[in-house]
């Protein structure tokens, strides 16, 4: 009896369940030592008839091992990618990569690209050179952010000097306004971190300038502790920061703001004050604008004088390009006009008065504490 080689070390013959894409699904034979190309070759002949005429027919497609779902290799055997009997194997086409553009295709929507774009300055000055000019003499408007918050500004100082006239008689305001004055005197800005003070004192460095670099610094220790070893031999070092009494001199005028109150008590010639006019006052000074010490120094050094430094940070609420635009321009809004309302016999006026939560709202006293504290700001 004669039996071909092939036959007698063949592997061990594996029954393989075949899924095809459209569906179709059969049982295919094959030994261990079979390759994944040859195997792919019957699996086309069996389901797609004569597709194997096209050469790349078998490049097109792939199998993919349904349990552990990893395409198997064409140039290994079965027994190297671990194919075990009643596995089952999906036969899928491969998907076609995207073509290319092609250069003319690149080209003309490069060109349609060019023909929806804005034409620039010249090419309408080119476009309209024929045409005669019109309207020439018409002023040009324009529009300024700064115009609308100057704006805003006038109606909060109309509407809490409204506020302050219809709470003047009312008791829960006078006690309203004695406890945010108080609390404002407990959270005054200009109070020195003790800790980060006594660090750089620790330091070596004087209490004074050390206090002065954690003002300018905003109480980081160790940039102001750069900054006092930066302006060691600086000859202004210890003068104060701008718009900033010393301590001798906040005496001198405190000394003068008590006598005559303490005057008035013991004469008692001068009528008595409007008691929630004066709270508010007391309020209004301690939520006044305070200029950033670094945008100051940096604008003096420029040549400005100190009040029109102040004066252009308050405009410009402590913004320092748009305070030295200001100072280098026309210098609008004045800093009057920042303190001014808006004319009561105006229609603005009346129609903001004349809208109900307007009315409910200036009738609350804390109201009018976070009007001050939106026209601070």
């Amino acid at each position: 009896m004669f039996v071909q080689e092939e036959k007698i070390f063949a592997g061990k013959v594996l029954r393989l369940h075949i899924c095809a894409s459209d569906g179709a699904e059969w049982l295919e034979e094959a030994t261990e030592d079979t390759a994944v190309e040859k195997l792919k070759e019957r699996c086309l002949k069996h389901c797609a008839h004569g597709s194997l005429e096209d050469p790349k027919s078998v490049t097109h497609h792939k199998l993919i091992h349904a349990a552990s779902e990893r395409v198997l290799s064409d140039a290994k055997t079965i027994l190297e990618e671990n194919v075990q009997d009643q596995d089952v194997l999906l036969l899928i086409k491969k998907r076609a990569p995207t073509p290319l553009p092609k250069m003319a295709d690149v080209s003309a929507e490069e060109k349609k690209k060019q023909e929806q774009k804005a034409p620039d300055r010249e090419a309408i000055y080119r476009a309209t050179a024929s045409v005669p000019p019109h309207n020439m003499d018409r002023a040009e408007v324009q529009t300024n952010i700064r115009d609308f918050q100057t704006e805003l500004r006038k109606i909060l100082v109309s509407l809490i000097e409204v506020a302050q006239k219809l709470l003047a008689l009312n008791p829960d305001a006078v006690e309203l306004f004695k406890k945010a004055n108080a609390m404002l005197d407990e959270e005054e800005d200009g109070r020195v971190d003790e800790a980060a003070l006594r660090q750089l004192t620790e330091m070596g460095f004087p209490e004074t300038r050390a206090a002065k670099a954690l003002r300018l610094n905003h109480m980081s220790v160790p940039q102001a502790m750069e900054w006092l070893i930066e302006h060691a031999e600086d000859p202004t070092v210890d003068a104060p920061l701008p718009g900033q009494a010393s301590p001798e001199g906040a005496q001198a005028e405190a000394a003068p703001e008590a006598s005559p109150e303490a005057a008035g008590a013991s004469t008692g010639d001068e009528e008595p004050r409007d008691e929630l006019t004066e709270i508010f006052k007391k309020i209004r000074r301690k939520r006044e604008f305070r200029a950033d010490a670094r945008a100051v120094i940096s604008l003096m050094e420029m040549g400005f004088d100190e009040k029109e430094v102040m004066d252009a940070l308050r405009v410009n609420n402590n913004q320092q390009n748009a305070a030295c635009e200001w100072l280098l321009g026309d210098r609008k809004p004045s800093p009057e006009e920042l303190d001014k309302g808006i004319d009561p016999d105006s229609p603005l006026f009346q129609a903001i008065l004349d809208n109900p939560v307007v009315q409910l709202g200036l009738t609350n006293p804390k109201t009018l504490l976070e009007a001050c504290g939106i026209f601070r700001t």
